[in-house]
């Protein structure tokens, strides 16, 4: 057993988003991504095949979710759990600070 932090052992330098698996079981991924000013290249989406529930612990964030016409800035607490196969994408993250989140992954036909 080993006790870490969501908030330490961050790379310096970030040239690229920072992700880090924590937790990874048959049904089940954990893991840490870490932001600053990145965001997903243009006409790129995410399409995955798990759902998957993110929570913004640091910094600042908006969301662009396929189909849906509003942005969804996120702030620290804020959370959302994107189902799989909708495709969404990353349009900003705050370039002054980073943007920790937590991410949750998991099988759609897991909850039950």
């Amino acid at each position: 057993m080993m006790n870490k932090n969501l908030f330490k052992d961050i790379p310096e330098e970030l040239s690229q988003e920072f992700f880090e698996v924590l937790q990874d079981r048959e049904a089940l991924k954990i893991e840490r991504i870490v932001s600053k000013g990145h965001y997903t290249p243009e006409n790129e989406w995410y399409d995955q095949q798990w759902d998957e529930w993110v929570v913004l612990l640091t910094g600042a964030a908006t969301l662009r979710v396929e189909g849906h016409a509003a942005l969804y800035d996120l702030f620290p607490g804020d959370h959302i759990l994107l189902p799989a196969h909708i495709r969404h994408r990353v349009e900003w993250t705050d370039p002054a600070q980073e943007s920790v989140w937590l991410a949750v992954h998991f099988r759609p036909d897991a909850t039950g």
